[in-house]
């Protein structure tokens, strides 16, 4: 059984919806739970309608299904969490007429989600930005952990969680460090000995503190305490939310330095523009997949003239600041990471050639990498600590519905299209038909808005004008866009950068806004 939650993977994933069009060929069943009648929901078994922002309630609805009927997996709860108690107790709130009255979810629907996701003998529950972009994103994920907590559909092969990565290599970029409270192997910054051994390595004192995400940079510059930014293959100018208000603190810094294959709206603004190399055919390395499979990348043409390889830029860049990091190759640069990385330690690029790509953790070079994650918790006994439920309860989105403001617009993609349209906008593409504002019918008749009409979409932080797109596939009062085209329809000029303050990702499924006849 495969569960996407807040996923239209067959047009934002295609390569693994094509994975799971397989499986459900083979006669795996497929939920999908998403506001949108998406064209992934069209293959489903079940399709949960429920409103943006109510996911908290729908999954504490369906544990307390689980936990109800009996479906709980005992054994493996036993020995293996803690925190159940607790949690059971919490979710006598969580009624099916709760349930169905809060989130829109027919009660049957979510009967039948919960028995089936609790019976199955093997199931994935997958999730993406329609969970992670809400102001409470991590509560989100932890009320989805506790159903497979619950099941223990949780480190065995075909059960587990998945998190669908939005971008290519953004796994291996949080796996490299670039995060503000992690080193190389996910090593916390602020543990001395892990700091004590980058230490030794690099010649250099490490702060001991965990640095700032995006959210607290722009808060930052906000207070003007941040004054430089170096952007390195970003886009914020045009990818944050309430984009007037990033626009407006960008060209507020005294310097900005751009390193990009791209003259982005960001670079744009830049006062040093460092042209790089497409890392994907120009430049020499490794990528990780969403399933932290490890693969190597090899150069197949040359950069333009005038064009550098990101690390040639980063080495140039420290010996002009008084550090020479000498000349490495990327497999030099690699060996290194292995040194200081355990969970990389046995992936030699000859290994890497040889296997087509390992997945780590791979401790040495005799291990075959793990092709799945929390075995342990399946030992007797338990090696490590247990996995705990958490107890989380719902917030309702930050942008509240209103007189004014009645609509509830969420965002997304498109198949046709990739983020911000830097790398998708200049190429043609026989699918793609611009920005639009997709309305139910029910909402177009009552506004009297026909379809290819321009409106105006305005928020509480500023207004786009946009053609209206039918689709029969929303609810009546949900209203979407995507963000592929910036230049014509800033989408983020509507969108609210309300924060989770654990991960600092903003609200961007959640805006209130009107529609006028322009």
């Amino acid at each position: 059984m495969i569960v996407l939650w807040g996923s239209n993977a067959r047009d934002t994933h295609p390569i693994f919806f094509h994975h799971v069009l397989a499986a459900i060929h083979r006669g795996a069943k497929l939920y999908v739970v998403d506001p949108r009648r998406t064209a992934s929901a069209r293959w489903a078994d079940g399709h949960l309608p429920l409103q943006v922002g109510t996911d908290i309630t729908l999954a504490n609805a369906v544990a307390r299904v689980i936990v109800e009927e009996g479906l709980v997996n005992q054994t493996f709860v036993r020995r293996a969490t803690a925190g159940f108690d607790a949690f059971a107790e919490h979710l006598a709130g969580f009624t099916l007429e709760r349930a169905e009255r809060e989130t829109g979810v027919p009660a049957q629907l979510i009967v039948d989600l919960a028995r089936d996701y609790a019976r199955a003998d093997r199931a994935q529950l997958c999730w993406t930005l329609g969970i992670t972009e809400h102001h409470n994103a991590v509560d989100n994920v932890f009320a989805l952990i506790n159903l497979a907590l619950l099941t223990g559909h949780v480190g065995r092969p075909g059960s587990g969680l998945n998190p669908l990565r939005g971008q290519n290599n953004v796994q291996g970029g949080g796996d490299m460090g670039a995060l503000p409270h992690k080193l190389a192997g996910f090593q916390d910054v602020e543990d001395d000995a892990v700091r004590a051994k980058f230490e030794r390595a690099w010649g250099c004192t490490i702060p001991p503190e965990k640095g700032w995400h995006l959210t607290q940079m722009f808060e930052a510059m906000e207070r003007k305490e941040l004054h430089c930014l170096y952007v390195l293959g970003e886009n914020p100018a045009q990818s944050e939310a309430d984009s007037q208000r990033a626009t407006r603190l960008l060209t507020g810094l005294e310097f900005i330095v751009a390193q990009d294959i791209f003259l982005t709206k960001t670079a744009q603004l830049a006062d040093v523009v460092l042209p790089a190399t497409a890392a994907w055919c120009e430049a020499e390395g490794t990528v990780t997949n969403s399933e932290r499979r490890v693969q190597r990348v090899r150069r197949a043409v040359a950069p333009p003239a005038g064009a550098r390889d990101d690390v040639e830029i980063l080495c140039e860049l420290a010996r002009r600041m008084g550090r020479d990091l000498g000349n490495p190759t990327a497999e030099q640069i690699w060996d290194e990471v292995r040194s200081l990385s355990p969970m990389h330690a046995g992936m030699s690029y000859r290994r890497l050639e040889e296997l087509g790509g390992i997945q780590w953790p791979c401790p040495d070079e005799g291990h075959p990498g793990e092709s799945f994650l929390h075995g342990r918790l399946w030992e007797e006994p338990v090696r490590g600590p247990r996995a705990p439920f958490t107890v989380v309860a719902p917030a309702p989105p930050v942008d509240v519905l209103s007189d004014e403001f009645p609509l509830r617009l969420t965002t997304g993609r498109r198949l046709d299209s990739y983020n911000t349209g830097v790398q998708s906008g200049a190429m043609a593409a026989p699918r793609r038909q611009g920005e639009t504002i997709d309305l139910h019918p029910d909402d177009a008749r009552r506004l009297g808005v026909a379809a290819g009409e321009a409106v105006r979409v305005r928020s509480r932080r500023g207004s786009v004008v946009a053609p209206v797109r039918i689709d029969g596939g929303l609810q009546p009062g949900l209203v979407f866009m995507t963000f592929h085209f910036p230049d014509q329809v800033d989408t983020n000029t509507l969108t609210i950068d309300a924060t989770d303050p654990k991960s600092g990702t903003a609200e961007f499924k959640a805006a209130a806004v009107c529609i006028e006849r322009v």
